[in-house]
């Protein structure tokens, strides 16, 4: 290319990027407020939703939900203190290769608690 192209095609980008620059927003600065409901409305509205709750929940429109159990509250809690104390109980076999626990894993299959004898 000569010099006359090359200025040719600089001003054929300048002129693009003038143009481009021409689209520009602007700044209409910050908008007033306008609204016809008072302070007191506002703030009764806003309790209102506040006691309502998230109406976009998964559990909204079911309200409370009763569970019936038919088993009673020492049992329950014996079961989640032998959860708690169970050191393999969050293992799960999805991390490991080919989804196999290792056998230093698992469960022995023998008791090593005491038992008292009669």
């Amino acid at each position: 290319m000569n010099t006359k192209q090359l200025i040719a095609v600089s001003a054929a980008a300048l002129a693009m990027l003038g143009a481009a620059g021409a689209h520009a927003e602007t700044y209409e600065g910050v908008h007033a407020a306008t609204s016809v409901a008072s302070r007191a409305d506002v703030k009764a509205e806003a309790a209102a939703a506040a006691r309502d709750g998230n109406a976009y929940s998964d559990s909204a429109a079911e309200g409370t939900v009763a569970v019936n159990s038919t088993l009673d509250r020492s049992a329950v809690r014996d079961q989640a203190v032998a959860a708690a104390h169970n050191p393999l109980q969050s293992l799960d076999r999805r991390a490991f290769y080919r989804d196999e626990v290792p056998s230093a894993y698992k469960k022995p299959t023998v008791s090593f608690t005491r038992q008292a004898g009669l």
